[in-house]
């Protein structure tokens, strides 16, 4: 049994390595990249010749053409800014070698934020559906937080991947605002609705999920500084959401 590992990205030459480092020992790597204007593709080289350059489509669709280019039998979906552990490695060695029994495997994830593990506030374990048998999974066509759906039986893996995500605020701030928006017009597609009271009430009970709820706190700082940015991104995407509705 042989296991892909497929990768896309878009100016992501400081992360890159990293993630493919951990990924070296897979069968193959593919790489499909939305034309990054930096030296994603040059570091990309360095570690496979599966690569392909294309304009983005969305992410779900980008993610799909890269799952079409592989060969193995086993396929590892990754983030350019994640990282496979050695435990997972091992964990995913064993699941190829008895050929499952699941056709699909959730995988925890652990959130870094600042350099540290953010281990509390609802961020672990964060699991996430990446590895699966070629032919059996698919991404789901969304805007924004894609995710893969599995034909046939689903199992957990225990070892995590490491997922350092946001380097600072400016990209978290960045990023929320990008991915906000694209959350708003897909609630607007799909028929949902706003009230003005959803402008305090939904990051109100973010916050409080996150803080209070599922422990943020026991990260300190970085606990309490997570939990205001996300409510901060339910703020935008609700405001946005209002925005769009009265556009219409």
């Amino acid at each position: 049994m042989t296991l892909s590992v497929v990768v896309i990205t878009w100016n992501e030459e400081e992360r890159l390595r990293p993630c493919l480092e951990s990924a070296a020992w897979a069968d193959e790597i593919v790489i499909v990249d939305a034309e990054s204007t930096d030296k994603t593709v040059q570091v990309a080289r360095e570690f496979t010749d599966r690569i392909w350059v294309r304009p983005w489509p969305g992410f779900a669709a980008q993610k799909n053409f890269a799952l079409e280019q592989a060969a193995g039998e086993w396929l590892l979906s990754l983030d350019a800014d994640e990282q496979v552990t050695p435990e997972l490695k091992r964990e995913i060695e064993g699941v190829i070698a008895r050929s499952g029994p699941a056709d699909g495997y959730a995988i925890p994830r652990k959130n870094f934020f600042w350099g540290a593990w953010a281990r509390h506030g609802g961020l672990y374990p964060d699991y996430q559906l990446r590895l699966f048998r070629r032919g059996k999974g698919r991404f789901v066509a969304r805007a924004v937080h894609e995710s893969v759906a599995v034909q046939g039986p689903v199992g957990r893996l225990e070892a995590p991947l490491l997922h350092r995500s946001y380097r600072s605020l400016e990209e978290f701030i960045e990023r929320s605002n990008r991915y906000s928006t694209l959350a708003a017009q897909e609630w607007i597609r799909s028929g949902g609705t706003v009230g003005w009271a959803d402008l305090v009430v939904r990051p109100l009970a973010r916050f409080l999920a996150m803080y209070v709820l599922r422990g943020g706190f026991l990260d300190g700082r970085r606990g309490l500084l997570l939990a205001g940015l996300y409510a901060h991104y339910v703020f935008l995407r609700t405001a946005k959401v209002l925005e769009m509705s009265h556009a219409r």
